[in-house]
Formats: C-alpha cells, structure tokens, sequence
C-alpha cells in the first residue's frame, strides 16, 4: 500500500508524530496495510460513494478507503492528536478527505455526507456496540447508508449473526438481522495490532435490505427483544410480563410457548408477537 498510495508506512506515521494509543479512547491501531486494504475491499465497491469512518487513528484504514476508490471518506477522530497524520493523507488526496475532530456520538454526519454512502471502521471498543445498534434503529428505513463495515471484538462480531440456540444469540443479533444481511468476512489476531488486545477481532459486513424481513413496529419489537433478553433464563411469560397483562394469551397466539426462553425464540416469532403486542394496544 505505501507503495501504492506513497505515502510513509503506518509505523513511520506512528513514531514521526508520536502516537501511543490510548486504552481510555479504545485504541488498537491496526498497522499493516494490506490487512486495512483488505478491510476497504470487503465494504463492496466504493466507486461514487461517500464513506463514514469512526475512529481511523493514524489513518491505515483510510489510506484503503481512497486507494478503493471511495469519492469521499469523512473521518471522525475524537484523538487530536491523530489529526496531523491525517492532515498527511488529505494532502495527498486533494478534496477526498474530510476529517472532524470530534465525537462520533455527537456529530451529524449525514451534513456532510452525500449518498450513496458506506460505513466503514474499525471502532473504537468502548463506543463501536452504542454506534452500531444507532445506525440500526434509525427513525426511517432504508437508512441513510447501504452497508456498514465494521471491526469489533470477536465475540460482538458472533453476537451479531448469531442464531436461535446459540450461546451468543440475543438482542443484537435481532436488531441486526431483521433490516440486514450480516456476516463476518475477517478475523484477524490480537498480533495484527498496536498495543495487541487480549482478544481476537472480527470484521462484519451488514447489507442494509430494503425492508424488514418480517413487518413489526420499530419500538413495539425493540421494546419486546429488550425484555425478553433482560433476564436470559427466565421463562418469556415471566421476563415479558410487564409488556402486556395478556402476554401468556399473546405468546400463545404467536406459537411460543409462554415457557420458552428467548434464547430459542426465532426472528419471526418474535416479530409476530411484536404485531400481536401493537394491536392488542390500540
């Protein structure tokens, strides 16, 4: 990639400007640029798209992101200290990078974002979860992006395309995989970064689909999953039991078992019992 784009390797990058990651801000560079090139490869084709990154750091990601072609990367670094380095790499691609120094929680992105857009990351452990179920539960569907790119620890990646049974299926799988296709394309070693974490980390790619695979109210379904998944072990007649007086009557209707457990319920059903929760309101 240097090679490529020219400019220093991320190591060179790191030492010139002084740049020690930092645990409190969920810091883990990754510096081989093949693996952030790779990463850019796995969000699809960015030709004529804009692209969010969270948290780019010395910019490894970035780099890929503009070598693929992105028309834009808008990068939100909350680390001041990262932007010099960045600054490098706008230079070196004239009006394709805008960075923001500032808080991904707080700032709008989408006014400086022009659709198509992409999101692509490798987000900081301490706010990569709060972002993602965000860009899931946005007040309109089709959201403002196609598909989301994202580096998490390992076992958030799992907890996203998890299915019913599963040790990891749960409330994030459902948000994810009702609006989206998800699946995991990379898993890299705690050896790829600098400082190493203590656990391995995946790359998972969600499709934004252009509706709900199953009809539900938003916050009738979000409120549903919360509750069933709240206390994993009790039976869905105890745990939903504030959602509704009639939620035995309902579950029923719904063909689960007011005995089950969440754990085991699938997509669908609790979509349906979402409707059945909705109209038993009105």
């Amino acid at each position: 990639m240097a090679a490529i784009d020219g400019l220093p390797p991320l190591r060179e990058v790191i030492r010139d400007h002084e740049l020690v990651a930092k645990k409190s801000l969920g810091q883990n560079f990754l510096l081989d640029l093949n693996l952030t090139a790779k990463i850019a490869r796995s969000a699809g084709d960015l030709t004529g798209h804009d692209v969010l990154e969270v948290g780019p750091g010395p910019g490894g990601l970035t780099r890929g992101l503009l070598a693929e072609g992105a028309r834009k990367v808008l990068a939100v670094e909350k680390d001041a200290r990262c932007l010099p380095a960045l600054a490098e790499i706008a230079a070196h691609y004239p009006g394709r990078l805008e960075v923001i120094n500032g808080d991904a929680l707080e700032v709008d992105v989408r006014a400086h974002l022009t659709p198509p857009i992409r999101i692509a990351a490798n987000l900081p452990y301490n706010v990569g979860t709060e972002l993602l179920v965000r860009w899931l539960t946005p007040k309109e569907w089709p959201p403002f992006w196609e598909s989301l790119t994202l580096m998490f620890q390992k076992e958030v990646a799992e907890r996203i395309v998890a299915k019913p049974g599963s040790n990891h299926y749960g409330r994030l799988a459902l948000l994810a995989q009702w609006r989206c296709e998800a699946k995991i394309v990379m898993i890299l070693p705690p050896e790829a970064f600098t400082p190493a974490p203590k656990v391995h980390s995946a790359v998972v790619h969600l499709r934004a689909l252009p509706e709900p695979r199953f009809p539900a109210d938003p916050k009738v379904l979000e409120r549903v999953v919360a509750a069933g998944f709240n206390q994993r072990r009790k039976m869905l007649r105890a745990s939903l039991k504030g959602i509704h007086p009639q939620i035995e009557s309902l579950l029923e209707e719904a063909g689960i078992a007011p005995t089950e457990r969440a754990e085991r319920v699938s997509l669908e059903q609790f979509c349906h019992l979402a409707r059945l929760v909705a109209a038993a309101r009105s």
